[in-house]
């Protein structure tokens, strides 16, 4: 019996040697400019293969260290993740293709985070591409239930429909809840496409490279009420790709000085509040959001405060504002004073959305929460170049989908002189 329990205790002590630690790492990212639908070249798998590719060179590495993928997009047949990953290699390794509304991208991530915590594998990666139509989002099928009934029910309950587009009046309805509630106003939403678009200059992978005043913003043509074109995110083709590898994989090849620690990851869906409680900013996602971060900080210990750069899901700028006190970045009712406080860009508090966010760099959806992350992660790194956050410690990642789904994450550079993790 004792020579059969030290056999088992030598066998568990080298799987958990082989297990490492369960902390999961970012160690390349890559993605392709954002382009308006139909004036990129090429296809989705053109896309995707530069993107991966990037993502390797990033990385130095080659597609055979990849040992699964998880590969998300919400426009396109069953597999075409696969059709993505065959023009890099047919190496036959598992190929998960996700679908989470707009949230696909960081649902992407959140497998492939799990999948490496499990001591399944030590290098993932996770794809997300969209080859999109021009114009709003519009319902595929019209023979079946619709994922967001509910959502709409309570739009219905609540507010007049108008020809609006769906998504506007959704969201334009919870801005409206906001301003009744809190006291905010349409200048608030409008500074904060202000914000977005002028940071989307310095970003050259952004569909919009141009700088707005904050009367042109005002003046652009209404989308529902005060919601203007110039604070809504457009449609967008593109690809984004992370590579995620486990702590053991990052020592054996090297790769501590550029390895971004995800420090912690929280997937939320709807609660009840969504049809209870008739609020729009519910409806589009305010509680789930709200449960998401409050998890995130309760369980890595870090505060909200100790956040410096923030890329959310600014699809509206009115999920924008909702969302500043959803994060919990401001106490809520707050976040007008924020915005006037300039705590959400250069010089403030926190930089929010420097990459121009989804209404200047575009929401390919399923690319969306992989592009926040590529993102996040040169901050961190310090290649953002013009864009670069001075002294960025803590990323912040919001990407959220209705129907619905939210993904907050948290990020730190994942190596100090050689030793893992850092102190705030």
């Amino acid at each position: 019996m004792l020579k059969i329990f030290n056999i088992l205790k030598g066998v568990q002590k080298t799987q958990s040697q082989m297990a490492g630690s369960s902390k999961v790492f970012v160690v390349g990212v890559g993605m392709t400019k954002f382009a308006k639908p139909g004036t990129k070249p090429g296809d989705y798998p053109d896309w995707a293969k530069e993107a991966v590719l990037n993502a390797l060179k990033d990385a130095n590495l080659q597609y055979r260290d990849v040992q699964q993928a998880c590969v998300g997009f919400c426009y396109g047949e069953s597999t075409s993740g696969q059709r993505a990953l065959y023009e890099i290699g047919m190496t036959g390794i598992p190929i998960y293709n996700v679908n989470n509304n707009c949230s696909t991208g960081s649902t992407a991530l959140y497998l492939a985070k799990q999948l490496i915590e499990n001591g399944n594998v030590e290098c993932m990666l996770a794809l997300g591409f969209e080859k999109m139509e021009t114009g709003s989002l519009k319902a595929r099928y019209t023979d079946r239930a619709h994922p967001i009934d509910n959502h709409v029910k309570v739009l219905k309950e609540c507010h007049e429909i108008t020809t609006s587009p769906r998504n506007a009046q959704l969201f334009g309805n919870a801005g409206l809840e906001h301003m009744r509630k809190y006291g905010s106003k349409p200048e608030h939403f409008a500074k904060i496409a202000w914000k977005n678009h002028k940071h989307s200059v310095n970003n050259p992978f952004a569909q919009f490279q141009v700088e707005y005043s904050l009367d042109e913003i005002l003046k652009s043509p209404s989308i529902n009420g005060y919601l203007t074109k110039l604070q809504c995110c457009p449609t967008s083709d593109g690809a984004a790709a992370c590579i995620l590898a486990s702590e053991n994989f990052v020592r054996r090849h090297g790769l501590e000085d550029q390895a971004v620690e995800i420090i912690g990851m929280e997937m939320a869906t709807d609660l009840p509040s969504l049809v209870e409680d008739k609020s729009m900013m519910k409806v589009v996602g305010y509680d789930m959001t709200k449960t998401a971060a409050e998890k995130l900080f309760s369980k890595t210990n870090i505060k909200p405060t100790d956040v410096h750069v923030v890329e959310l899901h600014d699809c509206f700028s009115a999920n924008e504002l909702i969302t500043y006190e959803a994060l919990g970045l401001c106490p809520v009712g707050k976040a007008g004073e924020l915005i006037d406080r300039g705590d959400n860009t250069y010089g403030g508090k926190y930089v929010i959305n420097p990459s121009g966010g989804l209404i200047s760099k575009g929401h390919p959806l399923g690319a969306s929460g992989l592009a926040q992350c590529s993102e996040l992660c040169w901050q961190l790194r310090g290649l953002a170049d013009k864009r670069q956050v001075p002294n960025a410690k803590i990323a912040l990642q919001h990407n959220l989908g209705l129907g619905g789904a939210v993904v907050v994450t948290l990020y730190r550079k994942g190596f100090a002189s050689g030793k893992l993790g850092s102190k705030l």
